[in-house]
């Protein structure tokens, strides 16, 4: 009963999505689909800027799982070792930055200083490390049998293959589950786009989303405009529908990404548990 009450959301976006204005007035809460039309989906799909937000997301998304989890592993497998000098004062300093920040003006003053204004990379480093994140890899490494890798440099094995060959494989839950925290941080992320960037075809797909969500008229596709909802004729292609269908193709991608970290994800966040 849980999964369908969590479920109901998606099926009432989608259902939504492909009925007639008129039914929707009927049944804001329906989940069964009544004159069914995909004229929403025709137009959405057709507009430009759904196309290129659609690439800026996916660039920003895959860079900064790639270089996010590159980062995580990198200062985890140190701060992992009780004999690092200084673990301490690290580890403080890490938490610290998840309890304060500089705050919005020096932030936008740091990213004008560096060049990055209205370019994707402002969209990709300053989400790069969280110390959560990082804390949690670190909690997992240390659970890793140190003998596995004393057994190591006893063959001669340097620190960099122990790490990613001996650690790195054995971390595969943990990469996983941040991979997955990581990629949805991204992709949902509008507020770093709102604050750097400037043009419209470097948008990122949530920030198209907002102003399809935020606006109370009609993207028309044919005209390059703006129509009003009763100017749409018979197809009844209203704000709301087309609001509807912009949320599914948003969603639906990340959505599927989940089913196929689903193993290594159950495995990454019970770091808690007790092991016989």
């Amino acid at each position: 009963m849980i999964s369908l009450l969590m479920l109901y959301p998606f099926v009432n976006v989608f259902v939504v999505s492909i009925s007639s204005y008129s039914a929707y007035i009927e049944n804001p809460l329906r989940i069964f689909p009544k004159d069914i039309t995909f004229g929403a989906y025709a137009q959405i799909t057709r507009h430009p800027v759904l196309w290129s937000s659609y690439l800026n997301t996916i660039i920003v998304t895959i860079s900064g799982v790639a270089l996010g989890i590159f980062l995580y592993i990198v200062t985890a497998y140190p701060l992992s070792k009780s004999f690092l000098k200084g673990r301490r004062i690290i580890m403080l300093a890490i938490v610290f930055t998840m309890l304060f920040n500089g705050g919005l003006i020096p932030n936008y003053y740091l990213m004008r200083e560096l060049g990055l204004l209205n370019s994707l990379p402002a969209l990709v480093l300053p989400m790069l490390l969280s110390g959560f994140n990082l804390i949690l890899m670190k909690t997992f490494m240390e659970n890793i049998p140190e003998e596995l890798e004393e057994a190591a440099r006893i063959d001669g094995a340097s620190d960099p293959y122990i790490l990613f060959r001996i650690v790195v494989p054995l971390s595969l839950p943990i990469i996983a589950t941040l991979c997955l925290f990581t990629a949805v941080a991204y992709w949902n992320n509008f507020f770093n786009a709102i604050v750097y960037i400037r043009d419209v075809d470097k948008w990122p797909l949530m920030l198209f989303l907002r102003e399809i969500i935020e606006g109370a008229k009609l993207i028309s596709i044919s005209g390059g405009g703006v129509e009003n909802a009763a100017e749409a004729g018979n197809v009844q292609i209203t704000a709301e529908t087309l609001q509807y269908a912009t949320l599914m193709i948003v969603t639906l991608p990340i959505l599927c990404v989940y089913p196929f970290l689903q193993r290594f994800f159950v495995k990454g966040i019970m770091l808690g548990s007790v092991k016989g």
